[in-house]
């Protein structure tokens, strides 16, 4: 077997952890969700939602997936921690370490291109990396609002309505899809459910 294939079967070892660090977020049959499944829905999302894009803010798809599969591969060693808990500075010096700890196993040139699509997400100045953040928010949200309320604490009820504007306002669909979650929400937060 070549070392080629023992470095990304190592990598992929890595990788399977992810299936294991629990979001703050919980599933709508009440148990956490896990940060693979929140990647997997945001794929789902990219590709439902991107030829509903004002052709102007298209980015490349095939790019959107990769920095998606890419932006939370740093939970495995960092940990997930919810929005209204970060501090932006230590957090995104964390994260980078944690990364380059996990695809350290990988060729130079892999590592460089794992590394860029991350740092890209992070930078949220391409229409790639504004798009995935766009999801990113949005599956969040969309988690929340399918989970029981008793699962929300001050944090959630504190950034729900303010997590993501930004991010959506670019689109107009996106803006939409938001603005419906906050229906959604405000609905869920009246009954109490």
């Amino acid at each position: 077997m070549s070392n080629k294939i023992k470095q990304i079967l190592s990598f992929l070892h890595q990788a399977e952890k992810l299936k294991t660090v629990l979001r703050h977020s919980w599933l709508s049959n009440g148990r956490r969700e896990s940060t693979a499944e929140h990647i997997w829905r945001m794929a789902l999302m990219a590709m439902l939602f991107y030829k509903h894009l004002q052709k102007n803010n298209l980015p490349n798809l095939e790019k959107v997936f990769k920095m998606v599969l890419v932006h939370d591969l740093t939970e495995i060693y960092a940990g997930d921690v919810p929005a209204w808990k970060k501090g932006k500075a230590t957090r995104y010096k964390e994260e980078k370490n944690a990364l380059q700890k996990l695809i350290n196993p990988l060729s130079k040139t892999e590592q460089s291109d794992l590394m860029s699509l991350w740092e890209e997400f992070e930078e949220r100045k391409s229409k790639e990396a504004k798009f995935a953040r766009a999801l990113d928010t949005l599956e969040s949200h969309f988690q929340h609002n399918e989970a029981k309320l008793k699962t929300w604490n001050r944090g959630d009820y504190a950034i729900h309505f303010v997590r993501g504007v930004k991010e959506n306002s670019y689109d107009p669909f996106l803006k939409n899809l938001l603005m419906l979650g906050h229906k959604e929400a405000k609905s869920k937060i009246k009954k109490g459910k």
